[in-house]
């Protein structure tokens, strides 16, 4: 028989985490939990830093071949630059989650979405599955921005 859980921690300070929507940001790291606890799940907020996001493209040479709507969709892409500090919500963990039917899930990756200080996506597009657990702890809006729920 084997033990789920405590094989392994959820989330915690200085983990690295990969960003699935299209803020700009490409990996952060989670510097606190929000709600007192020492671990984020699926469902939870964090706040964190961009450790690596998307390069700033040149606005100059964009405007001159592509006019308003590509300097519009370049300025999309800087939402977060590195070094920002934001809140997420955790949609992926490696770490298996029980759901109350008695199943397991685990994901390959950690992964969140970036949220502002309202709560809201700063992104406009979810790129991958998230966790079921986000639709049932509020998070109805990111749960509709994706594609697939697992």
């Amino acid at each position: 028989m084997t033990v789920w859980a405590r094989s392994c921690p959820n989330v915690l300070l200085k983990s690295l985490l990969k960003v699935i929507d299209n803020s700009g940001a490409l990996v952060v790291e989670c510097i606190n939990v929000l709600g007192g606890a020492r671990t984020a799940s699926i469902g939870d907020e964090i706040v964190c830093v961009v450790k690596k996001a998307r390069p700033i493209t040149d606005l100059g040479a964009s405007s001159s071949t592509g006019g308003s709507a590509s300097s519009a969709a370049a300025g999309a892409m800087t939402k977060l630059k590195k070094g920002d500090v934001a809140r997420a919500l955790v949609v992926r963990t490696r770490q298996p989650v029980r759901r109350l039917d008695g199943t397991f899930v685990a994901f390959d990756d950690n992964a969140v979405v970036m949220l502002n200080k309202q709560g809201q996506p700063v992104g406009n597009r979810v790129l991958g599955v998230i966790g079921s657990e986000c639709r049932q702890k509020r998070w109805a809006k990111i749960a509709s921005l994706a594609p697939k729920i697992v």
